[in-house]
């Protein structure tokens, strides 16, 4: 029997809105004010919940790096077609990290959001 269960992933960012309003763009859902404008919370279409907490001195992560500044911690979406999604998320802010320039045998690309946190897009 589990412990416990998955309610939400937190990302640290100096704009909450902004970043709410880049994750919204990228899986559809509803942005909702929870505690001022501090953190916002983005409902998912399929029930995932990410929220968005306001950090002033926020350093974005460096990406890939295995010291205090690492990635901390990354997300992945799944896309049907991954040339598409990249031009969608390249058009809402999103920065380049690694777009497999061995030919496209991966099955993934990385991206930092608008904050600096990494994510990939998955096939």
């Amino acid at each position: 029997m589990p412990v416990a269960t998955f309610c939400l992933v937190a990302l640290d960012c100096p704009d909450p809105e902004s970043l709410a309003r880049f994750y919204a763009d990228v899986l559809g859902g509803e942005v909702k004010r929870d505690n001022g404008e501090n953190w916002l919370e983005l409902h998912a279409p399929d029930g995932v919940r990410l929220a968005f907490q306001r950090v002033p001195e926020h350093r974005p992560p460096e990406w890939p790096r295995a010291d205090a500044n690492s990635q901390q911690l990354h997300l992945d979406f799944k896309v049907a077609d991954i040339e598409r999604a990249q031009e969608q998320v390249l058009a809402l802010g999103a920065t380049p990290l690694d777009l497999d320039d061995g030919g496209g045998e991966r099955d993934f690309r990385v991206y930092a959001d608008p904050a600096g946190h990494p994510f990939c897009l998955c096939r």
